[in-house]
């Protein structure tokens, strides 16, 4: 059976988590900047609070993106046993 390029491309390694990582940081980004946003606007604390609110979600999200990548690994680990 022949495959398509982009079945062929879409199914290689190194795209399926570029892809994930790339939706993940989209939704998550886009949510970040909406929260930081309505707390800028509609509350009187400084600037300053804003800022600490995003540097702690850069780090949250890095330390979240690498446990969701070792939740994934080790489902995969799993199903690869149970074959």
């Amino acid at each position: 059976m022949n495959k398509s390029r982009i079945s062929i491309f879409i199914n290689n390694p190194l795209v399926k988590p570029f892809i994930f990582y790339s939706i993940f940081r989209a939704f998550y980004g886009a949510g970040i900047l909406l929260v930081t946003w309505l707390f800028a606007t509609n509350t009187k604390s400084s600037p300053i609070v804003s800022i600490l609110f995003l540097l702690f979600s850069m780090v949250f999200s890095r330390v979240l993106m690498k446990k969701i990548k070792e939740y994934r690994a080790s489902n995969e680990i799993v199903s690869a046993e149970s074959k």
